[in-house]
């Protein structure tokens, strides 16, 4: 009687953890993919992807790209890549004209959206890590699907199973 006792304090005890250190359910959810660099200079790969069928989601993982265009729930976006400038500190850049290099997902329901420069629509807070120059505060779906329908925003974008479910903002200089 004394061990299935032990079990059920230390599952308690476990989710008490969990529940603490302000871990989600949702984040525990999907696997965690390895990030980009968020100023990575080469354009990333999807060997699996064949481009030459028509416009559809990239497989499972973090892309550093941007969002081109939103419509009904479907965000098409592609991959990108920041450029040193010789004035400025540099910029981001698409693949070039006519390369077919796109993807498009349906954006979740739940999607984490982690802005680099607040909710609202004047952009002007900066919410971002010092540190890593991605953004840190969670904005709503609506929110994502305008800003990003209206203008190209850097970010590092999630996809599973087919789904967009996190975007985090690259703050650019």
């Amino acid at each position: 009687m004394n061990i299935p006792m032990r079990g059920i304090l230390a599952a308690g005890a476990a989710a008490a953890v969990v529940l603490a250190s302000g871990a989600s359910a949702e984040a525990a959810a999907f696997p965690k993919y390895k990030a980009p660099a968020p100023f990575g200079t080469t354009f990333q790969a999807d060997p699996k992807h064949d481009f030459t069928k028509g416009i559809h989601s990239r497989h499972n993982g973090i892309l550093r790209g941007w969002i081109t265009y939103v419509r009904g729930g479907v965000a098409e976006y592609e991959p990108i890549k920041w450029k040193k400038g010789t004035r400025t500190e540099g910029h981001f850049a698409g693949p070039p004209e006519g390369d077919a290099m796109a993807y498009a997902s349906p954006v979740a329901k739940d999607v984490v959206f982690l802005s680099a420069y607040g909710c609202k629509a004047s952009m002007s807070a900066m919410t971002v890590s010092r540190k890593t120059s991605l953004g840190g505060k969670k904005c709503a779906r609506s929110v994502l699907l305008k800003r990003h329908d209206d203008h190209r925003q850097p970010a590092l974008i999630t996809v599973h199973k087919g789904k967009i479910i996190r975007v985090q903002e690259i703050w650019t200089p």
